[in-house]
């Protein structure tokens, strides 16, 4: 079934979510879950697609390349991607929570209740911290092909998707992918303590602390890929401004 209606505002949210956590080739017709969104909507797949490409006409690194999208994208569609690189946490609950909302549409038990009350509950504010999360590390992975961006290992389940700037320090980039790097789970701990950090060229800079420090073998193996560059993914590109904050803040100088 399709249907010629302007987009709700949760049918477009939850479109974005498709954008972010969907490979920029599989943003089609045959994928799946853009057939199982379509038919909960009401909309063709094809639609459903067209809806989430939008999106990357609004993304710098795609405008680069001449990505533009339709002609006729919507004001609400700049809004949220606006509001997501305001405040990414915010943005990334209401698109779960609007995904989960339009899946419950016509089911008698809900699959998952979730609200984003005025003043949440402890669970309902645990409920919201998971899906944020959620949310990061899936954007995060599909930007960089699920392979850690410095050495190029592929296991999903040795792979995290790490803060730049961590999450306690500023909820508005707490789900920005741009906030966000795809390192194995050594790398990803290294970089979360301080051990490495990234140059202005993505180069793999070591701390000076590892000479000192009592680290055994790790600290060889750190020291030994001092200037080995960052891959960067062809959308959500590491956030220069954030990287800086980590090389000042973070990083064991």
């Amino acid at each position: 079934m399709s249907k010629s209606a302007l987009w709700t505002k949760d049918e477009t949210l939850a479109a974005f979510r498709l954008y972010c956590h969907t490979p920029f080739g599989r943003l089609h017709q045959s994928n799946p879950e853009i057939i199982a969104l379509a038919k909960i909507i009401g909309r063709t797949p094809s639609a459903v697609g067209m809806k989430a490409c939008n999106f990357a006409g609004l993304d710098p690194q795609h405008q680069a390349r001449g990505v533009k999208g339709l002609p006729n994208r919507s004001h609400l569609e700049k809004e949220i991607w606006d509001r997501f690189s305001a405040d990414s946490e915010s943005v990334a609950a209401e698109a779960e929570e609007a995904y989960v909302q339009l899946l419950n549409r016509d089911k008698k038990e809900p699959i998952e209740k979730f609200q984003i009350p005025d003043g949440p509950t402890e669970s309902e504010q645990s409920v919201r911290v998971r899906r944020v999360q959620g949310f990061f590390r899936q954007a995060v992975l599909v930007s960089y092909e699920y392979r850690c961006a410095l050495t190029g290992l592929g296991v999903p389940s040795l792979l995290n998707a790490s803060h730049i700037v961590p999450w306690s320090i500023d909820e508005h980039k707490r789900a920005d992918p741009r906030n966000g790097l795809c390192l194995n789970v050594l790398h990803d701990r290294a970089f979360d303590r301080g051990w490495i950090s990234f140059d202005e060229g993505f180069q793999m800079l070591v701390s000076p602390k590892l000479e000192t420090a009592e680290l055994g073998s790790l600290k060889e193996v750190l020291s030994g890929q001092v200037g080995r560059s960052l891959r960067i993914p062809d959308r959500f590109a590491p956030d220069r401004e954030a990287m800086a904050y980590h090389r000042q803040i973070i990083f064991q100088r």
